[in-house]
């Protein structure tokens, strides 16, 4: 019984700890936008893969890899295209590298190869 009374008190301190560090930790800054505020302006490169494109409202969205110059981790997101005869280049599924640059609070691709 105090076995079981002490797992159970141990359990509760690690989990109460956690739960504090995690107060702690700021998570505004998880957005692209809020993790770009120490980017560099201008032209970035992203590697990875179409996942769905929306040729009305001319936007793809991309499962990307880390983009260094924007201080963006891996993550799925939705890029506006400047050209729509990019989007033939763009079709669900492929493979991709794009430029894009930050328009206010879009990203805009730019070119693809």
């Amino acid at each position: 019984m105090k076995s079981a009374i002490v797992a159970t008190a141990l359990v509760l301190a690690v989990t109460t700890a956690q739960a504090g560090e995690m107060k702690s930790m700021d998570m505004k800054d998880m957005s692209p936008s809020g993790m770009a505020k120490d980017a560099k302006p201008g032209k970035h490169v992203a590697k990875g893969v179409v996942k769905s494109r929306d040729t009305k409202a001319g936007t793809v969205t991309l499962d990307h890899e880390p983009v260094k110059s924007m201080k963006w981790p891996a993550m799925s997101m939705a890029f506006k295209v400047q050209d729509k005869a990019l989007m033939d280049k763009l079709g669900e599924g492929k493979k991709i590298e794009v430029e894009f640059e930050q328009r206010g609070k879009e990203y805009v691709i730019t070119s693809a190869k």
